[in-house]
């Protein structure tokens, strides 16, 4: 869906790039994150995706079309656009804001109010009470939903995100980041998503291309690949300590060898076969047992799960050279 085929950008009077020779692919439906340490052009990259930054050198694909030369307005209208100050306009109305696009592109009055209704609606804001608001008038979690209605609103093919979650409160960026995972599942975009954050990349990313400076594409790969495999000692310690721990957020508890039981033992800690590994153990701690009984989403038991067949099949070569702890990776990382 999306292809940037040796993009170079140079600023003049700089003697070095911000991005330097970048080739990606993104497939269709697909969420990639931008991952690295600031400053090393992840912005930069999704900007020149659709054309706000115009590229020095080389070739940027839509839907295998190349879009380098075409109307960059045009271009904007079929990618959806989200970024961190959610930049609404203050003196319009959420159905307005949410409405802008489709505005632009000449869709009637009916048509808009529609497609307004259908996407306050889908991002869990109900219509009735919302669309006459102003955005001064909503919560920052309750913004960045419009802002995600509004980046949607034309049905664009692909969505740019910069760091979307970035400015909120740690529950609420866990909710939003939780609700738009289910909102993927139902509209299923190509999505480029920017973040510095290591745990947000992980639980958001279908891959991960890890930038180094001048955005230089270190290792693209999936989320599990990035923490057992890492390409080299700058992956590897961006990732820092506690990789181990962070990939069995990765592995869901029905993945693995379960051993046969036919009834959930009374007061045994249970998970869902879609639940982590990570939630398993937690599970086993809290209740203070050695193993969790895994059930479908019905609550039938399909097996039990062990500490021990966890620490088996899930292996985690440490990478040499890891620093010690999170704070030595914090600084590593550039975050």
């Amino acid at each position: 869906m999306i292809r940037l085929d040796g993009v170079t950008k140079r600023y003049p009077g700089q003697t070095d790039p911000a991005v330097d020779n970048l080739s990606l692919s993104v497939e269709d439906g697909e969420i990639v994150v931008l991952l690295g340490p600031s400053g090393c052009g992840k912005t930069t990259t999704l900007r020149l995706i659709n054309r706000l930054i115009e590229p020095t050198e080389g070739r940027i694909f839509l839907n295998g079309e190349d879009v380098t030369q075409a109307d960059p307005d045009e271009l904007r209208r079929r990618i959806g656009y989200v970024i961190q100050q959610i930049g609404l306009f203050p003196h319009m109305t959420i159905e307005a804001n949410v409405g802008l696009i489709p505005r632009a592109l000449g869709w009637d009055k009916k048509r808009i109010q529609t497609r307004v209704e259908e996407l306050l609606d889908l991002v869990g804001l109900e219509p009735a009470a919302y669309r006459r608001r102003y955005p001064k008038e909503l919560s920052g979690g309750q913004q960045q939903r419009v802002g995600v209605a509004r980046a949607l609103a034309a049905d664009p093919p692909a969505m740019l995100m910069d760091e979307p979650f970035g400015a909120l409160d740690p529950i609420t960026r866990e909710r939003l980041q939780d609700a738009f995972l289910e909102l993927q599942e139902q509209i299923g975009k190509t999505i480029v998503l920017v973040t510095h954050d290591l745990t947000e990349a992980l639980k958001l990313g279908d891959r991960i291309a890890m930038l180094g400076q001048h955005a230089k594409l270190v290792q693209y790969d999936a989320p599990a690949t990035i923490l057992a495999e890492p390409a080299d000692d700058f992956v590897a310690s961006f990732v820092g300590a506690g990789a181990a721990m962070r990939r069995l957020r990765l592995v869901e508890a029905g993945s693995i060898g379960l051993e046969a039981v036919e009834e959930v033992p009374a007061g045994s800690p249970a998970v869902r076969t879609a639940q982590s590994l990570y939630e398993a153990l937690d599970a086993m701690l809290r209740a203070g047992t050695a193993g969790v009984v895994v059930t479908d989403d019905s609550g039938d038991p399909v097996g039990s799960l062990s500490w021990s067949t966890i620490v088996r099949e899930t292996p985690h070569p440490e990478p040499e050279n890891r620093p010690e702890n999170d704070s030595e990776a914090d600084m590593a990382g550039g975050r």
